[in-house]
């Protein structure tokens, strides 16, 4: 996206990609987009699939106390919506469009070093080297970007989850019109959808946990235990594709950037996957640095090339908050006691069952100002 952004303002870049474009392509992963992400691919000319395509959200039901309780988006914020659309086609949209308009993306291209990064950057790639003017760390938690910035420079704020979720995509339809937390006396599960077809579904359980722990009866077991109610109807069962565990954490490096590199997305930020931020967070950070940029090449204006860091970390710790903030009251600690359990249930009847309280969740969901 960063890359897209660019072009429409007439700016050169290289994106290097580790994987091959085949991989890239058939990584299956969620796909909630914000409003103000919908709103960029149209505004940018790659909106048409998502458009057509794409599920509308009418907001998330939220199953405790046995009942369902629905924030509907648009009637808790004033018309805002949130949009299911599978990553992997998000990105192959703009894979499309970057080489459409002769953009260079080089797969299977891992980047081994970086160096002059104070002032002349160079990229060594393979036996390849790319000399640049700025470096755009892009490459996600494990990338090699963020360890370039010296210890002595870069703050780390890392805190792990004692839980983890073991995600299962299903061939089969939702059962539900609306994407649904099971806020269980147990432990968290929830369904979302993928497609009118594809059922995405998620399982608390241990962070170290091995999907292999999981058969198929198991999982369908805890599905029908965490998310069903009393009314009759049940999850639609399929045929299980895909399933995998995933810790969960908050984590935040700061400053996102240092001399001529740039980092965003998960290469300088992590959040638990409760609030659908991850891809959202991303998308904002390059929407400001694709601004600060065109700043510099267009007008020899620095200034918001200066402010990048802190003008991102200012939303993603509104981000952290919310995120956390939902993890933390939806899920089962392992040393969750009686009194804490009422105060979880007492933040979700707020949250749900007030006018502020779903206000501010749907706001949230929805997504805040790129700039706040």
């Amino acid at each position: 996206m960063l890359s897209h952004l660019l072009h429409l303002e007439g700016i050169e870049s290289v994106v290097l990609e580790s994987r091959s474009r085949a991989y890239v392509r058939e990584r299956v992963r969620a796909g909630v987009l914000e409003q103000g992400v919908v709103e960029l691919m149209r505004e940018t000319g790659i909106g048409d699939r998502v458009s057509r395509q794409g599920i509308r959200m009418r907001g998330i039901d939220f199953r405790f106390g046995g009942e369902p309780h629905l924030v509907e988006f648009s009637a808790a914020s004033g018309g805002r919506y949130a949009m299911v659309w599978p990553q992997h086609e998000l990105v192959e949209d703009l894979a499309n469009a970057r080489l459409a308009a002769g953009g260079e993306i080089v797969y299977e291209s891992p980047v081994a070093s970086l160096e002059g990064l104070e002032a002349k950057p160079v990229i060594h790639h393979g036996k390849n080297q790319l000399q640049c003017d700025f470096v755009a760390g892009c490459d996600g938690f494990h990338g090699i970007c963020r360890g370039a910035i010296p210890r002595s420079v870069l703050k780390e704020h890392d805190h792990p989850f004692p839980f983890g979720w073991l995600g299962v995509l299903a061939e089969a339809p939702p059962a539900w019109p609306d994407i649904t937390w099971g806020c269980h006396p147990g432990e968290f599960a929830m369904m979302s959808m993928r497609t009118p077809t594809m059922t995405r579904l998620y399982l608390q359980c241990p962070p170290d946990d091995d999907a292999a722990n999981w058969s198929d009866d198991r999982i369908w077991s805890e599905l029908h235990q965490r998310l069903e109610l009393p009314d009759g109807t049940t999850l639609n069962e399929g045929r299980i594709v895909q399933k995998g565990v995933a810790a969960m954490r908050s984590y935040v490096a700061e400053p996102m950037r240092y001399g001529r590199l740039f980092l965003a997305g998960d290469a300088a930020h992590i959040v638990p996957p409760t609030g659908a931020k991850g891809l959202n967070s991303a998308m904002a950070d390059v929407r400001v640095l694709a601004r600060a940029l065109a700043e510099h090449y267009k007008r020899g204006n620095d200034a918001l090339l200066e402010q990048y860091s802190d003008t991102a970390l200012r939303r993603m710790w509104l981000v952290e908050r919310f995120a956390t903030w939902l993890c933390t009251n939806v899920h089962r600690f392992p040393d969750t006691d009686a009194f804490t359990r009422r105060l979880q249930l007492a933040e979700l009847q707020y949250m749900a069952g007030t006018e502020t309280g779903r206000r501010s969740f749907a706001e949230n969901f929805t997504g805040l100002p790129v700039e706040v």
